[in-house]
């Protein structure tokens, strides 16, 4: 650590544990929530590595998680943020090999947030990134890609033909439409404007719905009808994935991983829960990196980093802040979330 800073600069969190309210991932000021610090550098352990990031990605899941929202407590003083890239600089006894690699870093218990010009994970929690591979791309590989890729495998696995995507023409909402059209599935992708539908027509998307539409119950009935799909991915979790759940047929599967909306969706016929067998249930990508089998995981990010390589799948760049930058900007670039994503330059 001889060759490192005592300190560094890193915006860290300023409140403890969990909020008792629900306000979704938007963000007016970043400062009731978090501060640019000076702090330590941190110091690795046997199984750790310090990566000197690049660049750190900001996903509505930050934003939850920096709000008390989330599923695991917040860590007042720690720096905030859970993915980006950069370069290992120092490393546990267990670890040395990783030093020099450019990696991905994704958090793990113990360490630090990727929000800061140094981070601190488990060896397990970065993943090498081969050459070719924009700093762009690694930056945003794990939260949006992986969780294409684990539940497309879901859709498909539970044997389904169709599905229902919500929040369609977000960045994971592009990269699950391109993925569903190699593997042969019919997408069902939901809008609120309807400049989105050409783009998620031309990914491959077989049905666009714009929920906003006073024709969107007509529309929604008639892609019933047609297609019958039995897995909605929803992001959203308001009342038009409840009214989505509810036209959707025997056995279908609603599986939550986000709650956008701040609206608390009401339920549908409950009797549909016994008589038609539906079931509501969430997905963690932690969970499933943590339950899937090494081969599995492999296998899932080397596909996932080969379509950024080749350019079939990329992240798409709504703004670029430095840390010094965020305080004050990063609440308007976040305005702009639909057109890509936002990274902060460490």
């Amino acid at each position: 650590m001889s060759d490192l800073p005592n300190t560094m600069k890193a915006l860290v969190l300023k409140n403890e544990g969990y909020a008792e309210t629900m306000e979704g991932p938007s963000l007016d000021d970043l400062s009731r929530w978090a501060s640019l610090e000076e702090i330590e550098v941190p110091s690795p352990g046997e199984r750790q590595v310090v990566v000197r990031m690049a660049l750190a990605n900001v996903n509505p899941s930050d934003l939850h998680y920096i709000k008390g929202e989330y599923g695991k407590p917040r860590e007042k003083g720690r720096p905030a943020g859970f993915e980006g890239c950069g370069t290992v600089v120092a490393a546990g006894e267990k670890a040395r090999g990783l030093v020099g690699k450019r990696v991905t870093v994704s958090t793990s218990q113990g360490g630090s947030g990727t929000w800061a010009e140094y981070a601190m994970t488990d060896m397990a929690a970065v993943i090498p990134a081969p050459d070719g591979l924009k700093d762009e791309d690694a930056a945003a590989l794990l939260v949006n890609p992986m969780t294409a890729w684990a539940m497309v495998d879901l859709v498909a696995e539970a044997g389904a033909k169709s599905f229902v995507m919500t929040a369609g023409s977000s960045q994971l909402g592009k990269l699950i439409a391109s993925l569903a059209k190699e593997r042969g599935l019919h997408s069902i992708a939901t809008v609120r404007r309807e400049e989105h539908r050409s783009m998620l027509e031309g990914l491959g998307v077989g049905t666009v719905l714009n929920v906003e539409r006073d024709d969107f119950g007509a529309m929604l009935k008639e892609a019933m009808k047609q297609h019958g799909p039995t897995v909605m991915l929803d992001a959203v979790g308001d009342k038009a994935s409840a009214r989505i759940f509810e036209a959707m047929p025997a056995g279908a599967r609603w599986v939550l991983y986000g709650k956008l909306s701040p609206e608390v969706p009401a339920l549908p016929n409950l009797g549909q829960l016994v008589f038609m067998k539906k079931k509501i249930e969430g997905f963690w990508l932690t969970e499933w990196m943590e339950d899937a089998s090494a081969e599995k995981k492999q296998d899932a990010v080397r596909q996932v980093q080969q379509r950024f390589i080749e350019g079939r799948w990329t992240t798409d760049v709504a703004a670029k802040l430095t840390l010094s930058q965020a305080p004050e900007k990063l609440a308007s670039a976040l305005e702009g979330m639909n057109r890509g994503k936002v990274l902060l330059s460490c």
